[in-house]
């Protein structure tokens, strides 16, 4: 069985990679076209059409670019607002103030790690990379699965069974 399903993922990777290389030949074979072919005006470039999922994965994007920017503002008010030392005459009074002081590091640790993900995402959004698509099967994220976590990598049904295999891992 797990020989099966291994044999699908990799010919639904391979079909979406065949298919990557097909639209990047029609692209190269168009800015090849010959000298007398009449250039597009920077008009004709800006009126392209774009599908719906193109449309929304462009919202997304500049959900991210706002996200990141909120982020960013976030950590550099926690950094000029955390204190550098720590003295209270009570103990119980600077045990809670260094509580509070790690509880934040910690948030803006994962926060960091967080806007690496929102970079590489919008870096794939540009490059017209693999945004949307699943690492492990090869097909197509829904669209609210992106609107809900922009993110991700990989499709409901392949970051399920993920979380439920190392649920298992973990003697759950």
């Amino acid at each position: 069985m797990a020989k099966k399903t291994t044999a699908k993922k990799a010919a639904k990777k391979k079909a979406v990679k065949k298919q990557t290389k097909q639209a990047a030949k029609k692209k190269t074979a168009a800015k090849k076209k010959p000298a007398s072919a009449p250039k597009k005006s920077a008009k004709s470039k800006s009126s392209k059409k774009l599908t719906p999922r193109q449309k929304v994965i462009q919202q997304i994007k500049q959900n991210l670019i706002n996200q990141k920017e909120a982020l960013l503002r976030e950590a550099e008010e926690t950094l000029s607002a955390l204190p550098s030392e720590l003295n209270f005459p009570d103990m119980g009074d600077q045990a809670t103030a260094e509580t509070d002081r790690n509880f934040m590091l910690r948030l803006r640790d994962r926060e960091r790690m967080l806007l690496k993900k929102i970079d590489e995402t919008i870096d794939r959004i540009d490059n017209n990379e693999d945004f949307g698509i699943c690492e492990e099967c090869g097909l197509e994220i829904g669209i609210k699965r992106l609107e809900a976590r922009p993110v991700t990598t990989y499709c409901i049904e392949c970051k399920t069974r993920q979380e439920e295999e190392e649920r298992i891992a973990e003697g759950g």
